[in-house]
C-alpha cells in the first residue's frame, strides 16, 4: 500500500519550514518509527518517522527546499522488500575478524574542563567493554553545568573495560575506560542485537517518549524490530501484559514505585543541566525586583514581507527567512538607544555593554539553554538566520560549545512555536531583561473606526526594576512594536 509522507501541522506562528537532513533515500528499506527526515522550523527541527514497515519509493523535496505545513514531501510503500539485503553484507566485516586481532591499548580520559567548571557527570554511555567500535564513533557523553561533551573513540577497536560507570562524578582528564585499538569481538551480531533494544540512541524518538513517560527500561522489553529493534508496538504489547508493573519495577527500581494496584511513581535523578536550571532560576527570582510589562504588535507587515521576497531571499543567501531575524534586528536596534536594557549590575556598579551579543533561547531534549548569538548589530538579516540555525541544531545535537554558552546581555524566548499565548518570562542572570515572543494568532482589531482581522503577537519583556525604570522598559519595548510594524524603519534607521 502506498503511503504519503507528509510535513507535521506546523505551529500558527511559523509560516513554513526546510528540508533539514533525509536520513534515507529512494529504495531504502526501513522500519515502523525510524527516523526518515529531519524538518527545521525558525526554531526547532522536527522528526518525520515512518508510519510501518516499508520501502521510500519517491522523495519529492530535496534538502534545503522550503516546505509547508501537512505538504506531501514523500512516498512510502507499505511492506515493500527492499532491492537488496544490504543488511547481512555489512554484518560481514565485523564478523570476519579474528580473536587474535589484538592491538594497542588506549585511555580514553575525559577531556580538558573549562577553568570555570570544577567537575562533570557521565551522562550515557554508548557502548559496552567488548563491542566492535568504529573511529571516531562516540563512545561516551560527559554532562557539564550546562553543555555535553561527547567522547569518541581514537580508533577501530572495542572497549576493553570502563571506569566510571553512569552517574559517577569525575574531573578533567580523568581516566574512565580502556579502549584496544584493532580488537574483535567474539559475537558482533549479538553485541548489535543488544545495543539496538536497549540504547535509547537506536530508538525512535516516538518510542524513547513512550518510554520516559511510562518509566519502563528499554533493556526489559524484547525488540521485534529490523536487528532486535525496540519499536512503539513493543512497548504498547509490554504495557498489556499481566506482569508488566512488576517487571517494570524490577529492572529500573529507581525509577518506578508502586503505591498498590495500578498506581505507581518514579523517582529519577535530576540531571547537572536541570540542576543549574532550577538554581539559576531560584536564584533570578529571589535576587532581582522583577517585573513584566507587556504589548502587542500585528504582524502582518512582517509576514506580507517574508512572502513577497522569501524566494528571492533564499535564492541569494541558500537560507530561509525567517521571523527570528526580525525579533533580532529588532531588538539590537532596541538596545542601542535604552543603554540600561543592555547593562547588568555587578555589585555596587552599573556595567554598560558597548556590544551587542544576544541570548537565544534554545529548547534542546536536555533542557532549556541559552546559546549567544554575538555581536548581532554587525550581521545581516541572512547572517542572523544563519547563526541562529546553527545554534539550534548544535543544540538538538548536544554539540554547543562553552563558547557558545559564554555570555549574552539579553535574552529572547519564543513560546510561540509550542503554541504559548502569553507568558512572563523569568530573567537570565546577570543580564537585566528578557523578551518573550508568543503565538501569532487571527484577533478582531479596531483599525480606522473599523474592525479588521489581522495577525497579532503579545509581546512581554520582564526586566529588573533595580536598574531599569518603568519609563525605559515600556519605551524599549514600544521601540521593538513599532519595528516590527513598520519593517522599513530598521533600513532607515528611524
Amino acid at each position: 500500500m502506498s503511503i504519503e509522507i507528509k510535513v507535521p501541522v506546523l505551529p500558527e506562528s511559523v509560516a513554513d519550514a526546510s528540508i533539514a537532513t533525509w536520513h534515507v533515500k529512494v529504495g531504502d528499506k526501513v522500519s515502523r518509527d525510524q527516523n526518515l527526515v529531519d524538518i527545521e522550523t525558525d526554531k526547532v527541527v522536527l522528526e518525520v518517522v515512518a508510519p510501518a514497515d516499508g520501502v521510500v519509493s519517491e522523495i519529492l523535496f530535496a534538502e534545503g527546499d522550503t516546505v509547508l505545513g501537512e505538504q506531501t514531501i514523500a512516498n512510502f510503500s507499505e511492506g515493500s522488500g527492499a532491492a537488496n539485503s544490504a543488511p547481512a553484507a555489512s554484518a560481514s566485516p565485523q564478523t570476519s575478524q579474528t580473536s587474535d586481532n589484538k592491538g594497542e591499548s588506549v585511555e580514553i580520559k575525559v577531556p580538558v574542563l573549562p577553568e570555570s567548571v570544577a567537575d562533570a557527570t557521565i551522562a550515557t554511555w554508548h557502548v559496552q567493554p567488548g563491542e566492535a567500535i568504529s573511529r571516531d564513533q562516540n563512545l561516551v557523553d560527559i554532562e557539564t553545568d550546562k553543555v555535553v561533551l561527547e567522547v569518541v573513540a581514537p580508533a577501530d577497536g572495542s572497549l576493553s573495560d570502563i571506569l566510571a560507570p553512569e552517574g559517577e562524578t569525575v574531573t578533567g582528564e580523568q581516566v574512565i575506560a580502556n579502549f584496544v585499538a584493532g580488537a574483535a569481538v567474539a559475537a558482533p551480531a549479538a553485541a548489535a542485537s543488544e545495543d539496538s533494544s536497549g540504547d535509547n540512541d537506536a530508538l525512535s524518538p516516538s518510542v524513547r517518549r513512550l518510554l520516559t513517560e511510562k518509566g519502563i527500561d528499554a533493556a526489559s522489553i524484547k525488540g521485534t524490530g529490523k536487528g532486535g529493534r525496540v519499536t512503539k508496538e513493543d512497548v504498547e504489547k509490554s504495557l498489556q501484559a499481566p506482569a508488566a508493573p512488576a517487571a517494570k519495577a524490577e529492572t529500573a527500581a529507581l525509577a518506578a514505585v508502586s503505591l498498590g494496584g495500578n498506581r505507581t511513581e518514579k523517582r529519577v535523578p535530576m540531571t547537572r543541566l536541570r540542576k543549574t536550571i532550577a538554581t539559576r532560576l531560584l536564584e533570578a527570582k529571589n535576587s532581582t525586583a522583577m517585573l513584566t510589562t507587556f504589548n502587542e504588535v500585528n504582524m502582518k507587515p512582517i509576514m506580507d514581507l517574508r512572502k513577497q521576497y522569501q524566494e528571492q531571499f533564499e535564492k541569494r543567501h541558500g537560507i530561509r527567512l525567517g521571523f527570528m531575524s526580525f525579533y533580532v534586528k529588532a531588538v539590537t536596534e532596541a538596545l542601542k538607544r535604552f543603554p540600561e536594557v543592555n547593562a547588568s549590575i555587578d555589585g555596587d556598579d552599573i556595567c554598560y555593554h558597548n556590544y551587542f551579543d544576544i541570548s537565544i533561547a534554545v529548547s534542546t531534549p536536555r533542557g532549556l539553554v541559552t546559546p549567544v548569538l554575538k555581536d548581532t548589530d554587525t550581521l545581516g538579516m541572512a547572517g542572523i538566520e544563519g547563526g541562529i540555525r546553527e545554534l539550534a541544531l548544535k543544540g538538538r545535537d548536544g554539540k554547543l560549545s562553552m563558547a557558545d554558552m559564554q555570555g549574552g546581555n539579553f535574552t529572547i524566548t519564543n513560546g510561540g512555536v509550542f503554541g504559548s499565548l502569553m507568558s512572563t518570562p523569568i530573567l537570565n542572570l546577570p543580564q537585566s531583561a528578557i523578551l518573550g515572543m508568543h503565538k501569532i494568532q487571527d484577533r478582531p482589531m479596531a483599525v480606522n473606526g473599523k474592525v479588521e482581522i489581522l495577525p497579532m503577537m503579545y509581546l512581554a519583556l520582564s526586566y529588573d526594576h533595580r536598574i531599569i525604570d518603568g519609563k525605559e522598559s515600556v519605551g524599549f519595548l514600544v521601540t521593538i512594536k513599532e519595528m516590527l510594524e513598520d519593517p522599513t524603519r530598521l533600513l532607515l534607521d528611524v
